[in-house]
């Protein structure tokens, strides 16, 4: 009986810790060597964004990593010995953020998230001043607040102080190592992420760091996925003498990583992700295609690209929702809204209280509702927000179907993230707003397995992420006659849209 236990635990292992870093939480999970999630590890730690009326929003950067901290050490207590078997770190964080560090590897600034749109003035200067068509066919991003070259134009302007003293910059994942292991290797996947980066050369753009007064030795060193870093601070080393000596794999985006935990690994699959804000992405070779108007191109390593179009909108715009219109909580909400009649409330939402990123990139737009009449009430707000959000995403559906047609059949659309698998009204909204069938990943932490796998991969455990099929809980049809009343309801959405940014 016990060389049984044995020999089965011994398939279970390397244990993967997965780290993953979102806008709202930090979670860490247990997963073994099949991929497969440890039911009884999982830690979580919340945490606040600094978020003002000129549009910051961003971190303490030592207060997030004391929360990863924090959360590595709860999950480490669920897994008793366990942890012994753990036998890589890997990690996934929001891509775009960035800061700055003195030589010590001091912050110099708060972390800057992707929703910060302060400098969106910047990015117009620059689209002013550059061919933006050029840089988005090498870098895959456009020049928008979101990205690294509109945030250290502004920072140069706003905060010169800072922009002087910065003897590196660097996203999130590249300073937690820096802190627990005391190096870091920025992956092609993050690096693709700041908008900086020559895709196809796996090299920072030297016109964008000419134009910024950036030299190439303040941005961090590049390496791919396998990459790794060992040996834990003396601090952290006592703290957590089970992750002494393991890999600590470089940190890739979380969007790309839950494409790949949700089984979307290959052309056919696309992955819808909605939690804090949204997205739609589709893994393919690099060298495949150049990104469209509208879409970006990022990296998952040095061979497969990531296409796709993401929405500033999400989770959080439901929160704001709530909040603001004193509504339950969101699952308790959901029977406030679930039987009320498509389009039935007559509102138009522009769904960008941060801005907008695909396909029109307006950093300047902000929320717009139209239509509101003296019987409006919460629950049609609520609902419209709803409908709104699934309009944006058919519209980068569309876009993203433009690039990469199937001629025998439609690609397969699986959605995950907590605000789309928790709201069954929602999961029918987008199915019958894009007219599609939407496949609901069982996968409910689907980043974090993502990592998981490629950790795997890197490893040598399994051969090929692509491999991994989807794991399906159930499949919404879309119903054809809601679809064509949210036909009407689209059409005066783009409409407003037009009168908008015309």
């Amino acid at each position: 009986m016990t060389e049984d236990l044995q020999g089965s635990e011994a398939q279970k292992t390397p244990y993967i810790l997965a780290l993953d870093i979102g806008t709202s939480s930090v979670r860490a999970l247990l997963f073994d060597a099949a991929g497969s999630a440890v039911p009884d590890v999982k830690a979580q730690q919340t945490y606040k964004l600094n978020t003002s009326n000129d549009g910051e929003v961003s971190v303490d950067a030592d207060a997030l990593v004391d929360a990863v901290a924090r959360t590595i050490d709860d999950a480490l207590k669920a897994a008793g010995t366990r942890a012994q078997q753990i036998g890589a770190v890997a990690t996934d964080t929001f891509w775009h953020s960035l800061m700055s560090v003195d030589e010590a590897n001091r912050p110099l600034m708060p972390l800057l998230t992707w929703e910060d749109t302060r400098p969106r003035q910047a990015a117009a200067e620059l689209r002013a001043r550059l061919d933006e068509k050029a840089v988005h066919t090498r870098t895959g991003a456009l020049l928008h607040a979101s990205y690294w070259p509109a945030k250290l134009r502004w920072l140069a302007g706003a905060q010169p102080d800072v922009f002087k003293r910065a003897t590196q910059w660097l996203s999130f994942g590249e300073y937690l190592h820096r802190k627990f292991v005391g190096r870091s290797v920025c992956s092609y996947s993050m690096a693709s992420g700041t908008g900086l980066l020559v895709t196809r050369s796996h090299a920072w753009d030297s016109e964008l760091l000419a134009t910024l007064g950036v030299r190439a030795e303040q941005l961090p060193p590049l390496g791919d996925l396998r990459d790794s870093v060992q040996g834990l601070q003396p601090e952290f080393a006592r703290r957590w003498p089970a992750l002494r000596d393991v890999h600590w794999f470089p940190a890739v985006g979380d969007g790309v990583a839950a494409n790949v935990g949700s089984g979307c690994a290959t052309p056919d699959k696309w992955a819808l992700s909605v939690g804090t804000s949204s997205a739609i992405r589709a893994i393919l070779p690099v060298d495949s295609i150049v990104p469209p108007a509208g879409l970006w191109l990022y990296l998952l390593d040095a061979r497969r690209g990531v296409l796709g179009g993401a929405l500033s909108e999400g989770g959080n715009l439901f929160a704001w929702l709530e909040n603001t219109l004193r509504l339950p909580a969101l699952a308790d909400a959901e029977s406030l809204i679930a039987d009320l009649p498509p389009d039935g409330h007559g509102l138009t939402i522009l769904p960008f209280p941060s801005g907008e990123r695909s396909l029109g990139w307006h950093a300047e737009a902000r929320m717009t509702v139209s239509g509101i009449q003296l019987h409006t009430s919460p629950a049609d707000l609520l609902r419209a927000g709803f409908e709104a959000l699934a309009y944006q995403i058919g519209v980068v559906y569309a876009q993203l179907g433009k690039v990469l047609p199937l001629r025998e059949q439609a690609p397969m659309l699986i959605g995950s993230g907590g605000a789309l698998c928790s709201s069954p009204t929602l999961q029918h909204v987008v199915a019958d707003a894009l007219n599609i069938p939407l496949s609901i990943s069982r996968e409910r932490e689907a980043s974090s397995r993502g990592v998981a796998l490629l950790a795997l991969e890197a490893l040598g455990v399994i051969p090929d992420v692509t491999r991994v099929p989807p794991d399906i809980a159930e499949i919404i049809s879309p119903d054809a006659e809601r679809h064509a009343i949210y036909s009407r309801a689209i059409t005066r959405q783009q409409q407003l849209y037009t009168r908008e940014f015309s």
